[in-house]
């Protein structure tokens, strides 16, 4: 599995671009603003876009979905609890930013437990709310993707429409500490980080 990490928008999301290695069946995840840019490395890489992700339903993660599933015709996936956030520039919060966002529909209404396979690599659903009702995070071999769940040294805000604290804690205890110390953590701000590091460093666990 390749991963390759695009900060985008005013927000500096990060976008990621999954790919198998063999095949260049690929994955966009969190596709929240330069969907030229992000278009332009999958032409550039050479890969065919089978799913575009959104771990949780806000601007900042699903702004480009539009262009990139009218480029790719990939299939767009999404927790059932944040399909609503598709489509509601105030659950989005793109109306706070200035914007009326409406992003297409989903194609997938993914569940906890499910996998997406991608060429020859699995990711497994994992719902860890909080965030949002609907947040999920993309567990693959030595990797784990976990959105605005869990960032390097701190933890998503709650304070949004569908936010729960006490949930958020709860998924990063029950979800995300058990993958293991050594899997990386691909967060959706900022620099990756090791599930063993914010185990030991994380002053919110």
């Amino acid at each position: 599995m390749q991963v390759e990490c695009l900060a985008v928008g005013a927000m500096a999301s990060n976008c990621y671009l999954v790919c198998c290695e063999d095949t260049k069946e690929a994955m966009v995840i969190d596709p929240g603003a330069e969907g030229k840019r992000i278009l332009d490395e999958v032409d550039k890489k050479g890969l065919t876009v089978k799913y575009i992700v959104n771990t949780h339903g806000h601007m900042d993660h699903i702004a480009a979905n539009t262009m990139i599933k009218e480029a790719t015709d990939a299939k767009l996936a999404i927790h059932v609890e944040d399909l609503p956030l598709l489509s509601d520039p105030k659950l989005n919060l793109s109306q706070y930013m200035g914007r009326q966002y409406s992003s297409p529909k989903a194609d997938l209404f993914l569940c906890d437990g499910e996998e997406l396979t991608v060429g020859k690599d699995v990711l497994s659903v994992l719902h860890t709310p909080g965030h949002t009702r609907g947040g999920i995070s993309l567990k693959g071999t030595g990797v784990i993707f976990v959105g605005d769940t869990l960032f390097a040294g701190s933890v998503g805000r709650t304070d949004f429409p569908g936010g729960s604290y006490a949930e958020l804690i709860a998924s990063i205890k029950n979800k995300i500490l058990p993958c293991g110390d050594e899997f990386i953590v691909y967060p959706g701000h900022g620099p990756a980080t090791t599930v063993g590091s914010e185990r030991a460093n994380n002053p919110f666990l």
